[in-house]
């Protein structure tokens, strides 16, 4: 009886997991591009598995109990079977080719973007998301990893005409117009990540070193999730971002909003060489993995930019002067008051007097200082050239990684 058991337990197992696929909830979210090619891939290689796990569910039931012990009774011995092994091996294979042949066709029209389609990089690093967007001449400017300091952190390339006019985006949010194809190019700056959008369908890994890249093209406007698809490090759970389709009206304006290089570069702030110890100090300590000083709100920790004075609201309800006592405290005991909207996740960092007086000295110099925007810097870039000159000019091949 313990074998029929045995034998009823191996049916239940495959009608429930037969059942529970059809009324599960955790199915895929709507489709947001053009790539229902994906899902049917997908649907395919489960239907192929799922035909596999129920047959196999329903013989090893069936086996169990007709081929339980009984005494008297002895197994014959098969040392091969030709005919069987060539079956299952012909069977095998079909179910292979039938799950990867649509996977190569859909894979072939997933690297070749279309002519039409516009440019987009995503830089990765360790755990946030950077975009670039070519400027009005439609080129890219050459960049490289070892360009990248605190002040270019895209490692844009010194002197190059090209990147003059690039729109930087250095928070984890960026906009795209619908119904238009993109091409993404990805970058990573320290270690291998994955760039997810899960209702795009869209999915590629960032290697250092190299460019990677891939296309879509986005039919419903909405707010899609970012997500990184590659463990990256302690903090990999918090590196989401959003990306907004929108009309192309909304992307025009959202776009021309946004800083350049050039515009960058000149809203640079000197710093005194106390705050620029403190930066750097900063830097090799890690907190800019959690806190930007340039406004991007990211999700592990508040921004450096504009935090000395002014009041701030914790997630008791409180408020507090932010003022030398509390950022120092903030900084020593960072549990001991967590600002609204975060989670205690900063561990306590071991700092001289010396390395916090410097970290401090460089946050009072951090206020918001509006740079040049992508119009405003086409038109001084068109008020300063020379007669006859045109940033369009071509004078050195671009090139990234």
């Amino acid at each position: 009886m313990r074998i029929a058991y045995i034998a009823i337990i191996l049916f239940l197992v495959t009608l429930g997991s037969v059942v529970f696929n059809f009324t599960t909830p955790f199915h895929f979210d709507a489709i947001g591009s053009n790539w229902n090619l994906i899902d049917i891939t997908v649907y395919i290689t489960f239907v192929v598995c799922g035909i596999v796990f129920v047959v196999l569910g329903l013989l090893m039931a069936w086996w169990v109990y007709k081929f339980q012990y009984q005494e008297g009774k002895f197994a014959e011995y098969e040392p091969e079977n030709a005919k069987l092994e060539s079956r299952l091996t012909i069977i095998t294979t079909i179910g292979v080719v039938v799950m990867l042949a649509p996977g190569l066709v859909a894979w072939n029209d997933y690297i070749n973007p279309p002519s039409d389609a516009y440019e987009l990089e995503v830089y990765s690093k360790q755990w946030n998301w950077m975009y670039r967007f070519p400027g009005a001449d439609g080129i890219f400017g050459a960049a490289h990893n070892k360009y990248v300091n605190l002040d270019n952190p895209f490692g844009m390339k010194p002197g190059d005409p090209y990147g003059e006019d690039d729109i930087l985006i250095t928070n984890k949010t960026v906009k795209i117009p619908v119904d238009r194809p993109v091409k993404v190019l990805l970058r990573s700056q320290d270690v291998l990540h994955d760039f997810w959008v899960p209702a795009i369908r869209a999915k590629m890994d960032a290697v250092p070193g190299m460019v990677t890249y891939f296309w879509f093209e986005p039919i419903v406007e909405r707010v899609y999730e970012v997500l990184c698809a590659e463990l990256c490090g302690r903090n990999h759970f918090n590196m989401r971002g959003e990306m907004h389709v929108v009309s192309m009206d909304e992307y025009s304006t959202w776009l021309n909003d946004q800083v350049t290089w050039a515009g960058l570069q000149a809203g640079a702030v000197p710093l005194s060489p106390e705050a620029a110890t403190g930066r750097d100090i900063a830097n090799e300590k890690g907190c800019f993995a959690c806190h930007s000083d340039d406004g991007r709100q990211l999700a592990t920790g508040p921004t450096w930019l504009d935090i000395w004075g002014g009041t701030v609201e914790l997630i008791d309800g409180t408020t507090r002067e932010r003022d030398e006592a509390y950022i120092v405290k903030s900084i020593l005991d960072p549990h001991a008051e967590i600002v609204l909207g975060y989670t205690p996740t900063m561990t306590a960092i071991e700092l001289t007097d010396e390395e916090l007086q410097s970290i401090l000295d460089y946050m009072k110099v951090l206020k918001s200082e509006p740079a040049k925007t992508a119009i405003e810097d086409e038109q001084d870039a068109s008020n300063t050239l020379p007669e006859g000159e045109s940033t369009s000019e071509p004078t050195e091949e671009p090139v990234t990684d």
